[in-house]
């Protein structure tokens, strides 16, 4: 029988481990056409002038609220969709500007891990097949036998029996469909892995199983994570650390427990507080921050600090000039001249 998917070696220490993801001013806008002739009228600016590293064998955290341009990083670092401004380096090697057929390697070593378990597993195909799939594009298994061998043994990895192979998606409850999909993108023994909102669609009693399941296996292959996630809930445990997104742009970025214990930015602290503690006179005694009004239009962003139309500390100057992230600490960076 094929061996499984080889643990790589142990991580470094975070403070040590090599860059393995770098993004640099990072701007996805997508355009719109209106008219009879079908003419660009605006563009939709979903990611704008965004910049963050990823350490090997880390976990970053991507959270914010809908709309805020958190998937889109996903997809534009793994070039499925193509930016339109600044670079994403893999290993030190920029990759956003790459021709397919030269890319393909690196596709191999990056994969993602989607939001819906119930919309991203084909309905026509077996739960074998699709974990599998991967394996005959890129010609991994040699024979048949060697392909079976493989893809029951990543069933065995994600805690799923192999002899649910033959079954199709809909036979599987959704804690066990997103197995399905973390045993996909195990297939390809990737060094990188973008979890895109994976337990938004899941039982709350099922999300920390998959939370645990994707903890384990990194530390037994050496992985590296981007977590999307709106919840900060979800990704104070898994995370390493943490980017707070808005609008587009990110305007807090720290290590988690840094961030949960001393968030700078109101931003920050606003989604913090709507964060429900279990203890009842805790819950009383803490102050709340309501965010008025709704998220503006990336199709239009204000002028100046995206977030001062709902900031409660802004001032005029909030309204002028874009703030940048600044290191407050060591570690610990905010975009707001009034921190």
């Amino acid at each position: 029988m094929t061996s499984a998917p080889k643990a790589k070696d142990a991580p470094k220490g975070k403070d040590d481990a090599e860059v393995l993801v770098e993004v640099n001013n990072l701007k996805i806008h997508f355009d719109i056409f209106g008219g009879v002739l079908r003419r660009k009228v605006g563009s939709v600016k979903a990611v704008d002038d965004v910049s963050f590293t990823i350490k090997r064998g880390e976990t970053l955290g991507l959270v914010g609220e809908s709309g805020s341009g958190k998937t889109t990083v996903g997809k534009g670092i793994l070039n499925l969709v193509k930016p339109t401004a600044g670079e994403v380096y893999f290993e030190g090697t920029d990759i956003t500007s790459m021709p397919g057929r030269h890319f393909r390697k690196y596709r191999q070593r990056m994969q993602v891990i989607f939001q819906d378990p119930y919309s991203s597993l084909n309905p026509r195909m077996s739960s074998g097949n699709i974990v599998g799939e991967p394996l005959r594009i890129h010609k991994l298994a040699g024979s048949s036998g060697e392909y079976r061998d493989r893809v029951s043994q990543l069933f065995e990895t994600v805690g799923l029996n192999p002899r649910m192979m033959n079954r199709f998606p809909h036979e599987f409850s959704g804690g066990q469909r997103q197995r399905i999909g973390v045993a996909r993108a195990l297939a390809m023994r990737p060094d990188f892995i973008v979890a895109d909102e994976p337990v938004s669609a899941l039982d709350v009693s099922v999300q920390a199983q998959i939370l645990n399941l994707l903890e384990d296996l990194q530390s037994q292959f050496g992985l590296t994570y981007l977590v999307v996630a709106h919840d900060l809930s979800v990704v104070r445990h898994i995370s390493d650390r943490v980017a707070v997104m808005y609008l587009g742009h990110i305007v807090e970025i720290a290590e988690s427990k840094e961030l949960y214990e001393n968030p700078q930015h109101p931003y920050t602290k606003a989604l913090l507080s709507a964060v429900p503690v279990p203890d009842p006179i805790v819950e009383r005694g803490r102050e709340r921050q309501v965010l008025i009004g709704d998220i503006p239009s990336p199709i239009n962003p204000p002028s100046g600090c995206v977030f001062h139309t709902r900031c409660p500390i802004a001032i005029d100057e909030c309204k002028v000039g874009v703030p940048a992230l600044k290191e407050i600490k060591d570690e610990h960076r905010v975009a707001c001249i009034r921190v």
